[in-house]
């Protein structure tokens, strides 16, 4: 578009209120304006002067204040909807989400799965939100911070009249001109006693402080803007890891997110009890009415894979840590941090039958299943064969009466097996779990007798990777100084003119007027100056008097 050109020669944007240079009022843009806006310094905004384009369209949504307040009130309410009911992640690792909302919170339990926003902070949705927040963060910051930038470096130190008549604080004074030079001369140097930044032209001149307060606001939104991209890349592979893995003693697994990079082994799995005799804690234990856990630990190496050496070969472990984990005492390597979480003790491993004829009592070979992995069939010999039709590891009949599994755990393991004998060619079918051996299709010859048990223990490691920290902590220090740079500190300016023979006195700020006014009385004090005026409060003033007349005539 084209540019406006000042009186002064300054070529300012389309859209200018106030020359960046001078500080002449655009009048085409101030008609029946008292007071200058000086909030952007009357700078010309991007979005307030391209509105054609797609482009520029999609720049003005975005660099809208409202938009982003809309933005931040749903990304808020979103996120309060992810804490009404634990997030997938917080629920136990046996649990089916699908079956575990509804029975422990009911139909808003089930309403809450079927929505999504047992996984909301993970969800597309949900990033979209923070994205958007992200992105109207950054234009909106472009479209006011560069023109301000621009603004504030082009000024110059003699402004016209009508700025100086329009700044919210503004006098004149008449003094003789023998009096200027040294009056000047006093007020500078108590303004710089003062710490104001003093920059002259033509014998005018002009104190300004605090002028990095202006830039607080940005500086705030830099913040928050590294903080959305710390969160957003939590959800990137490699970034961030918090999983937590069940192994039971004597195995090892490979560590969650790693992509099968690294192993961990559980060696042993230790607990200890408070002795009941101690002497400290003792009486204690006694009140409790059962044992109290001491310590629990689990002896756990952590192995690497080797890179391979031919196409197909996936490597070699090799045992690059070896710690006890104990509470609050994590193995660590790599970024990696192990943490002792949980265990379970005597968890079933294996369970073993034998093949029974009901009516003589002789039995026909055993079978030991291994409840985590389970052969398809047993052959026992002599013509004896036990096929597993299906097998449920955590029985319960669902809200249709069909058998089902909570997970793959066998905490209540229950099995459907098919018995093949010489005498039943055909196969008889029986329904065997714990405390259970029923026979759904009819009365059978034979039946599957229980004969032992073998368990084990399991420890639960939390695993845990966070790249993004750094860049979180980060967002946080930098929206903490613009936090502090915004509040504590305002954006002064006083301007000392000669014009028409008289001292002209005006002055800005973006906020705290009164120590602005102050300033400026401290600097005038012991001359002939006269404190300038607020003029908010002057038109105040004029309203309030008309009404306190109007109020005694009456």
């Amino acid at each position: 578009m084209k540019k406006v050109t000042c009186e002064c020669g300054h070529k300012n944007p389309h859209g200018t209120e106030i020359c960046e240079s001078c500080g002449k009022p655009i009048e085409e843009n101030l008609e029946q304006k008292k007071l200058l806006d000086m909030r952007y310094e009357g700078v010309a905004r991007r979005s307030q002067t391209y509105t054609t384009t797609i482009i520029d369209k999609i720049w003005m949504f975005f660099s809208s204040v409202k938009v982003g307040i809309w933005l931040i009130v749903l990304t808020l309410l979103a996120s309060a909807l992810g804490t009404l009911f634990p997030q997938e992640m917080y629920i136990p690792p046996t649990a089916n989400p699908s079956i575990y909302y509804a029975e422990e919170y009911g139909y808003l339990g089930e309403i809450y799965y079927l929505l999504g926003l047992h996984n909301l902070y993970s969800s597309w949705w949900y990033m979209l939100l923070v994205a958007g927040l992200g992105v109207s963060l950054i234009i909106a910051s472009l479209d006011r911070v560069v023109p301000l930038h621009r603004a504030l470096k082009t000024q110059r130190v003699t402004r016209h009249t009508n700025f100086m008549k329009r700044q919210r604080v503004f006098g004149t004074s008449s003094i003789s001109q023998e009096e200027v030079d040294s009056t000047f001369s006093k007020v500078r140097e108590r303004l710089e006693a003062n710490k104001y930044k003093i920059s002259e032209e033509n014998g005018n001149f002009v104190a300004e402080k605090g002028r990095f307060a202006r830039w607080g606001p940005y500086v705030n939104h830099i913040g928050l803007i590294l903080f959305l991209i710390g969160c957003m890349l939590r959800y990137f592979p490699g970034m961030y890891i918090d999983e937590h893995v069940w192994i039971r003693e004597g195995d090892q697994v490979v560590v969650p997110g790693t992509d099968g990079q690294y192993y961990i082994a559980n060696d042993r799995f230790l607990l200890e009890f408070y002795d009941e005799n101690d002497e400290i804690f003792g009486e204690a234990i006694e009140r409790s009415g059962s044992p109290v856990v001491k310590n629990f630990q689990t002896d756990a190496r952590l192995y690497e894979r080797t890179d391979a050496d031919t196409v197909g070969d996936l490597g070699e472990l090799v045992e690059v840590a070896e710690h006890p984990i104990r509470v609050n005492f994590p193995m660590s390597h790599d970024g990696f941090n192990f943490y002792q979480l949980d265990y379970k003790l005597n968890e079933l491993k294996t369970m073993s039958f034998t093949l029974e004829n009901k009516e003589t009592g002789d039995t026909f070979g055993r079978m030991d299943i291994d409840l985590y992995d389970p052969e398809p069939s047993y052959d026992l010999g002599d013509g004896h064969e036990v096929i597993i039709r299906d097998y449920f590891p955590d029985y319960f009949l669902n809200n249709d009466d069909v058998p089902s599994t909570r997970s793959k755990i066998p905490d209540n393991p229950v099995f459907i097996f098919e018995m093949i004998t010489p005498e039943t060619p055909e196969g008889e079918v029986s329904f065997v779990g714990i405390r259970q051996n029923l026979e759904p299709l009819g009365e059978n010859d034979y039946k599957m007798t229980f004969v032992d048990v073998e368990t084990n223990n399991v420890t639960a490691l939390g695993v845990r990777k966070d790249r993004t920290l750094p860049i979180l902590i980060a967002g946080g220090v930098i929206f903490m100084i613009g936090l502090i740079q915004g509040s504590y500190w305002a954006h002064r300016r006083i301007w000392v003119q000669r014009i028409s023979g008289d001292v002209w006195i005006a002055g800005h700020t973006n906020k705290n007027w009164l120590t602005l006014r102050k300033d400026i009385d401290e600097a005038i004090k012991e001359t002939n100056l006269k404190s300038p005026l607020d003029q908010v409060e002057e038109k105040e003033k004029e309203v309030e008097v008309p009404n306190q007349t109007n109020k005694n005539e009456d």
